[in-house]
């Protein structure tokens, strides 16, 4: 009896002054002990728990979920994440006891408060956006020939048509820029006049398709005074006139009428301009750049635009591709754009990794305008510093980005009641994918993760990744 006395005594006090939270149950699941620091944990007092059994404590999602009942249920020792009301991350770990018919008469269950670790973890994530946000301040100071609103050049694909840009700018021949809706055509046409010997003079923006028809030649060409009712009695001139030895950006050019069209293509063969109700011919000297997100070699063999003047537009055809095609890009445009709105409404918001992941693999029907409006959105509404995938509002639309969401979320790895080392390894592969589909090479991939190349070798053969 003074021996039961005593291994008592030591039970209790090993349940009182052991760091990890300790409950013990009988073969049914039902609470016999537990440490004195299960409120802490859990949330809950001793009392409350003896005497309840897991699967009640599980419905209460106070054991979320029970390690007890994985153990009674696979009869041997198993681990899992927890996530407790109190808001703790916790490594739960369940022993069977067996009796000598190899009954479970009682479950042992540790949990290990991993809240700081995972706070460590947080924290150094975050240390890592910024290292690489650092790196990308560095590099732009390397190429400062690219601060250009709105530019960031990363991709190889970029990087070819700003040389092409480069080149052409201090020439005057006609460019016109083709590329979806929103792929960034006017911060190029800028960057050509900002490069061009006509940077000190006018840059006039037009976009065809915002004119109504009525109006656009006395917009484009101007009018002399009183040449029809309602017009200025001082006369007005036109946007070509206003970008006399400047660069004029004709937006959305597929846009013009047939008549138009004609009108145009004889101020670009005679180079002087004509005001609607005038008999002046005015001499005028301005490059062209113009836009569309149309093919404008279709519509010449539709007849819905002039040959000739497809022609004398189409002296250097640029491509701007997607978005989706150069997802190098995506990165460095989002915390360019997350910088400039955190400058423009005083915050200082971050995305977490899982976040710059789901942007990256997103298709961007809307190109570059769509991820800056996207970032300026998340700005102004997320009340939290750090943005996170269940943020995007595309996650709730778009199927594909919730599975790839939940491969991200810790709860994910909860409810498949993994291992600690099963979720490290299905972590490592998923950043493994990641900088696969990123980066060309596997130095580029050792870069990226922060390892040595054979490493990667050795990690992409162990999960089955092609290696490069």
């Amino acid at each position: 009896m003074e021996d039961m006395g005593l291994l008592e005594l030591e039970l209790e006090q090993l349940l009182k002054h052991s760091n990890d939270n300790i409950v013990i149950t009988d073969g049914q699941g039902i609470v016999l002990r537990s440490s004195p620091n299960c409120r802490e944990i859990y949330g809950k007092d001793v009392l409350y728990l003896i005497g309840k059994t897991v699967h009640d404590l599980q419905k209460e999602n106070i054991f979320k979920p029970s390690v007890t009942l994985q153990v009674l249920d696979e009869k041997k020792e198993v681990q899992v994440l927890q996530r407790t009301n109190t808001g703790r991350i916790v490594m739960a770990t369940g022993i069977p006891v067996f009796d000598d018919n190899k009954n479970i008469i009682r479950v042992i269950s540790f949990s290990h408060d991993l809240t700081e670790i995972e706070q460590l973890n947080a924290d150094y994530e975050q240390l890592q956006i910024k290292m690489k946000h650092y790196e990308t301040e560095i590099e732009e100071l390397r190429t400062k020939d690219t601060n250009i609103a709105g530019m960031v050049i990363q991709s190889t694909t970029m990087k070819k048509i700003w040389h092409l840009i480069r080149r052409m700018a201090s020439s005057d021949a006609n460019v016109v820029l083709y590329g979806e809706t929103g792929v960034g055509k006017s911060v190029f046409a800028r960057a050509l006049h900002k490069k061009s010997d006509r940077s000190k003079n006018a840059f006039i923006e037009v976009n065809c398709g915002a004119i109504p028809e009525s109006l656009f030649e006395s917009e484009l060409f101007g009018y002399e005074q009183g040449a029809f009712t309602g017009a200025s009695q001082k006369g007005k001139l036109g946007l070509i006139e206003l970008a006399n030895q400047g660069t004029l950006f004709l937006d959305e050019i597929a846009e013009i009428s047939l008549d138009h069209q004609v009108k145009l293509l004889k101020v670009l063969e005679e180079k002087v301009v004509t005001r609607v109700g005038g008999s002046t011919a005015n001499e005028v000297d301005f490059r062209l750049v113009t836009a569309t997100n149309r093919n404008l070699s279709d519509m010449v063999k539709s007849g819905t635009f002039r040959e000739d003047l497809y022609y004398r537009l189409n002296v250097i055809p640029i491509d701007i591709p997607a978005l989706r095609d150069r997802k190098e890009d995506i990165y460095h445009l989002v915390h360019y754009y997350l910088t400039h709105f955190n400058e423009k409404y005083h915050t200082n918001k971050v995305l977490s990794v899982s976040t710059i992941d789901v942007l990256q693999q997103y298709d961007w029907p809307g190109n570059v305008r769509e991820l800056e409006n996207l970032i300026e959105r998340l700005i102004v509404t997320c009340d939290q510093q750090t943005i996170h995938p269940i943020d995007l509002p595309f996650i709730h639309q778009n199927k594909t980005a919730e599975m790839e969401l939940d491969n991200n979320v810790l709860e994910s790895f909860e409810q498949q009641g993994m291992t600690l080392k099963e979720h490290i390894q299905h972590v490592e592969k998923e950043w493994l994918q990641r900088a696969y589909r990123q980066y060309k090479t596997t130095y580029e991939m050792a870069d990226y993760l922060g390892i040595s190349q054979a490493t990667v070798v050795r990690r992409l053969k162990k999960y089955q990744i092609n290696s490069k």
